[in-house]
């Protein structure tokens, strides 16, 4: 079943129901795509607003980098149920690993935006921010547990390496994220 063509209810029913798929990658996929949209809507409110004109070309760019995200992240959330389905490991660490380093991408895309976005979306900027680092952690989960069970030790430790590394990343740009963003909006 490919859900991205699904309504959300129907998504959700099959993610509560005793199903082994949808599960936590799925979830964790159509949860970056959230954080991806929310980014392009902050930028699509910001283009074409003389006060933000100086910014147009990199808005731009960034609204194309999230809306390939956002896509992205759609196909994952089905690819992750057919990887479960396959029972093939490699399948199952392919797509989850995909998914942090993809919302590694889209976190990067949120700090432009607290200055060049339009500030009565600035909340919505740390949404998306929290959305991305919560995908990016629940995706690390299904990367682990995938690679206990391919019991390659010079791979895991090259995975875990670019997942910690991506991690004190996505982890600062949250926390800058959330401190600048309450800045601005408690005054």
């Amino acid at each position: 079943m490919e859900y991205k063509d699904q309504n959300l209810t129907k998504y959700l029913d099959d993610l509560s129901a005793k199903l082994a798929a949808p599960g936590g990658g799925s979830a964790a996929a159509l949860n970056a795509a959230m954080g991806a949209s929310l980014i392009s809507m902050v930028v699509n409110f910001t283009l074409g607003k003389p006060k933000y004109a100086a910014f147009e070309a990199e808005l731009k760019d960034i609204l194309l980098k999230s809306e390939r995200l956002r896509k992205d992240f759609l196909e994952l959330v089905d690819l992750d149920v057919v990887a479960y389905q396959s029972k093939d490991i490699r399948k199952a660490l392919d797509v989850p690993l995909m998914l942090a380093r993809l919302c590694h991408q889209a976190a990067k895309l949120c700090p432009a935006l607290i200055k060049k976005g339009n500030v009565y979306l600035i909340s919505d900027v740390a949404v998306a921010a929290v959305l991305l680092e919560s995908a990016f952690t629940c995706a690390v989960f299904n990367v682990d547990i995938n690679l206990k069970s391919l019991g390659q030790k010079k791979l895991t430790q090259g995975i875990r390496k670019e997942l910690n590394q991506m991690s004190k990343v996505i982890r600062r740009i949250r926390e800058n994220t959330e401190e600048r963003v309450g800045k601005i909006i408690r005054g």
